[in-house]
């Protein structure tokens, strides 16, 4: 895993490669700025994860964790493995990974692509401390109950306006069908939305007056977890073709990267809610501004996640967490696009000075 060129006076803080020949693993952690609190972020397990992508993501868990106004710092966990392998092979590594990382105590570890609850039931059980436990546990399962679906959901109600849609009919496309992309496009149907188009790693469906979202889950949840793209109540189409999709919300919520500059100028969407964390390049995210795009950030559209996290972590309960990332996340998304007004910048840039504002103030209580 090559080393991250990231750097600069938030961090890292700490960067930990694990390799535990027995178990097969590889691994890395990089804990990114703790001036607020220790660091939470989630465990990211995939055959191509890299160091370089590991510390992009911690990063983006600073500026939420501090967007969010969250007592805690910025970090992520990667394993280079695949996440569909045998569960007791898969138990042994999250294990191995757990212990490897046991003395970096200013990271949390939580749940993420790949990783579920389970995962940090051991984490938990080896190294006593890991959030997104298991309700038995006493923990909030944040896959469970759709925390970060939630929080994007809170997010289109106030961008929904400034983009001139209104909920009640909006046509949603989810580019990632999966736990983050479930539970937001079953959100934003409660508020009135209808979810037209959806993938995931094994392809696209499509239906322009709606899919019937009560069976896409069971279609997608059933034995064997088949791919959207054989569901029968739509069009089967290429996964890349999601971005042309006519709708009015694009939710990109699976890997880093998917709107880039040569997919961006296709896009037909007003609104952009970043359910996956660095879904854009910045050369995508610069397109989308000038075509009048409303791009809605990661570290501010999806922190309902971390927000839960870290309910959990101080004991807070379920209803508070949902309360709670409801508050938050409403009132960045509306103070970055007030911010993105009256300085006439984008809601990266705007997103990026708040975030970064609170960042350098806990950073001044700390001793150099």
């Amino acid at each position: 895993m090559e080393m991250s060129r990231l750097g600069d006076a938030m961090g890292p803080a700490q960067v930990l490669h694990v390799c535990d020949s027995a178990a097969g693993l590889r691994g890395v952690v990089v804990v990114d700025n703790v001036a607020a609190g220790p660091s939470i972020g989630g465990v990211r397990m995939a055959p191509d994860v890299t160091t370089a992508e590991v510390a992009r993501l911690a990063r983006a868990m600073t500026l939420k964790n501090a967007a969010a106004g969250l007592a805690h710092g910025g970090g992520k966990g990667g394993i280079v493995a695949d996440p569909r392998m045998p569960a007791a092979e898969k138990r042994r590594l999250i294990r191995s990974f757990a212990r490897l990382i046991s003395g970096l105590t200013g990271y949390i570890p939580g749940p993420d692509m790949g990783t579920d609850e389970e995962a940090m039931a051991h984490v938990q059980d080896e190294i006593g401390r890991a959030v997104g436990l298991p309700r038995v546990l006493g923990g909030i399962p944040l896959d469970e109950i759709g925390a970060t679906g939630w929080g994007l959901a809170a997010a289109a109600r106030v961008a929904a306006p400034e983009a001139g849609l209104d909920l009640e009919g909006a046509r949603v496309a989810v580019q990632g069908f999966g736990a983050v992309g479930i539970h937001a496009a079953r959100f934003l149907r409660e508020q009135g939305a209808r979810l037209v188009a959806a993938s995931d790693s094994g392809g696209a469906v499509h239906n322009p007056d709606g899919l019937d979202l009560a069976a896409l889950i069971a279609h997608k949840t059933g034995d064997g977890r088949p791919s959207v793209g054989s569901f029968a109540g739509g069009a089967a189409i290429d996964s890349d073709a999601l971005v042309g999709v006519e709708c009015d919300i694009w939710i990109p919520a699976a890997r880093p990267d998917v709107l880039t500059a040569g997919n961006a100028p296709a896009l037909k969407a007003r609104l952009v809610l970043q359910g996956a964390n660095i879904p854009a390049t910045e050369e995508a995210e610069r397109i989308l501004h000038e075509r009048g795009v409303l791009n809605v950030p990661d570290f501010i559209a999806n922190a309902g996640g971390v927000i839960c996290a870290a309910v959990e972590y101080h004991g807070g309960s379920e209803s508070q967490a949902m309360q709670t990332i409801a508050d938050k996340i409403e009132r960045n998304v509306r103070e970055v696009i007030d911010r993105s007004r009256a300085g006439s910048i984008s809601l990266r840039a705007a997103a990026l000075d708040l975030a970064r504002l609170r960042v350098e103030e806990a950073m001044r209580y700390r001793m150099r």
